[in-house]
């Protein structure tokens, strides 16, 4: 039965006089002040650790004739009476848990299940859901740009729990199975190895694909359409496969020739790719790309204008645009999926990674020049963004997730990230994101993990690091001076003049004089720091050379 809040609930109508309203209207504005920011369900009383997900879809991929959902769930406390799983408006037939069938009911974007008994901590239970229909959002099912039909999986942030049952919050990890039944004539891929893939005597084709390492939510995906695919050639380990609609052919192996140097690259950095398959298919999604676990789905417009789009890969001879959204999401297979952030509050640790990741792609197999443009670019569009929001990257109050796409949780993000290789060192560093991917790969993490991790790699105190860079807004701008004290000694002052507090990161100061350069580093210690040096007068003086601090220098 669908479950009729509205029902519960007599409006009536008061008058109050003024006084009063003022005082309610105060006691308002205090609630919500306490209450304010972005609430974000967590995991308290029960957890999905396995889904096994069964659908059938019609031929023309406008629905999904039939579906069964079973959902392994662990109890985390004691004496649970229901199971409150995230799912949209589709028909439900049947609900049962362990074998037996269990009341529900179905409202505003929820499907509470009823148990019999009280569970206890630890219990498992199979939670098994039967519907049909044409998910609102989530699974996309549309024409591709062929004009063939298509039904693909786009569900960041919190959109699957359209077409499947579910905990529909990135900790909320999970294995998965799909079995997925279509026209044979299509070509199905989902999350996983595949297993089987049977045809029926009914121009049906059902196919098994099985992911044994947890997954969050949004990145549980299917994808059925017209598609040309091919192996990708790689000495590599696991299956390597593209997935694009036929009229982008001519342009898959092509286009994807940065996606094997990635994972060798990424697996020499970081560790060996976690999954045991990779899926690049061009299909329906709102985004540039989504970085769905081993089932990247790219833009239908990936290889528009493919031979023509300016600026190109010295390297690949493909669109910049396509070699750097190729990396993006390859890296995110490490760092997204396999690490994944505990809360939205930190998607930095995903999307910060990913974006800086592209650029070490391009610094390993394009030019050192080729990451210093690309870090510039990101650096300027991270200015843009602070000068209509001043939000740190921790941002625990942005209500609306797809506002959390900003330039801080990417290009800012990417850039702490560089900044503090220049911090500690390029060893400290690359050590301190292997220590972070192997204590947390398959599992979840926060800013504080990747704080532990560089603290342990590096032997550095760098909670002042984070807390100003990660917790709160801005970056520096500074200002630089000198002065002649005497013939032999001249002194720098380097102010900082943001608006908020100053920056400490020791800043390095190249001075070039009639005598060559030499190289200072200042330590501030608030707004202005002043520094004498043995110098003669300087010709020029650069701040950060080696441009490793996101920043502004003013006049």
């Amino acid at each position: 039965m669908k479950k009729n809040l509205n029902s519960k609930f007599k409006i009536q109508s008061y008058f109050y006089p003024k006084r009063l309203l003022s005082f309610l209207f105060i006691l308002f504005l205090f609630a919500v002040s306490v209450y304010a920011g972005r609430r974000e369900r967590l995991i308290e009383t029960w957890q999905p650790v396995h889904f096994g997900i069964d659908l059938t879809f019609n031929f023309s991929l406008t629905e999904i004739s039939s579906a069964k959902t079973e959902v392994t769930v662990l109890i985390r406390k004691a004496d649970v009476t229901m199971i409150d799983f995230d799912f949209g408006a589709m028909n439900i037939s049947t609900v049962t848990v362990d074998g037996e069938p269990a009341k529900f009911a179905q409202h505003n974007d929820k499907l509470d299940v009823y148990l019999t008994t009280p569970a206890k901590q630890n219990q498992k239970l199979k939670v098994v859901v039967s519907y049909s229909g044409t998910p609102k959002d989530g699974l996309i099912m549309t024409k591709d740009r062929d004009g063939f039909p298509s039904a693909v999986g786009d569900n960041w942030a919190d959109r699957v729990h359209n077409w499947i049952p579910c905990f529909d919050h990135p900790s909320a990890k999970a294995t998965v199975k799909f079995t997925v039944t279509a026209h044979s004539n299509y070509v199905v891929v989902a999350n996983g190895k595949i297993e089987s893939a049977t045809a029926s005597n009914s121009d049906l084709k059902t196919w098994v694909f099985n992911e044994t390492s947890p997954v969050s939510p949004y990145n549980m995906v299917v994808a059925v359409g017209n598609f040309a695919n091919a192996e990708i050639q790689t000495k590599s380990l696991f299956p390597f496969r593209y997935y694009v609609p036929q009229s982008d052919r001519p342009f898959a192996e092509q286009g994807f020739s940065p996606a094997v140097p990635s994972v060798l690259l990424f697996n020499k950095l970081v560790a060996p790719y976690p999954y045991e398959k990779l899926a690049l298919i061009v299909g329906a999604t709102r985004f540039g790309g989504m970085e769905n676990a081993n089932t990247i789905v790219f833009s239908p417009n990936l290889f528009r204008d493919f031979e023509t789009a300016r600026p190109r890969s010295q390297r690949y001879n493909i669109p910049s645009a396509v070699e750097e959204v190729v990396a993006h999401e390859i890296a995110h297979q490490w760092f997204g999926d396999s690490v994944t952030q505990t809360t939205w509050a930190d998607l930095w640790l995903s999307e910060g990674f990913a974006t800086y990741f592209a650029g070490l792609f391009l610094e390993n197999y394009e030019s050192k020049d080729a990451f210093r443009a690309y870090m510039k670019r990101a650096a300027e569009t991270y200015l843009r963004f602070s000068k209509q929001r001043r939000i740190p990257i921790h941002d625990k109050e942005t209500e609306n997730l797809f506002r959390l796409l900003n330039a801080n949780n990417y290009q800012k993000g990417a850039w702490v990230l560089h900044t503090l290789r220049g911090h500690v060192g390029d060893k400290a560093f690359f050590d301190g994101l292997k220590i972070y991917y192997n204590r947390h790969k398959s599992s979840t993490a926060t800013t504080e993990d990747l704080r532990s991790a560089f603290e342990k790699s590096s032997g550095k105190k760098l909670k002042d690091f984070f807390d100003r860079w990660i917790y709160k807004a801005g970056h520096p701008v500074y200002q630089i001076s000198w002065s002649v004290i005497n013939n032999k000694t001249i002194e720098i002052k380097l102010n900082q003049i943001q608006e908020d507090e100053p920056f400490l990161i020791p800043v390095t100061i190249e001075l070039a004089t009639n005598k060559g350069t030499r190289r200072v580093s200042i330590i501030p210690t608030g707004k202005e720091t002043k520094l004498k040096i043995k110098s003669g007068k300087p010709k020029k003086i650069t701040i950060d050379p080696d441009e490793i601090i996101l920043k502004e220098i003013a006049s």
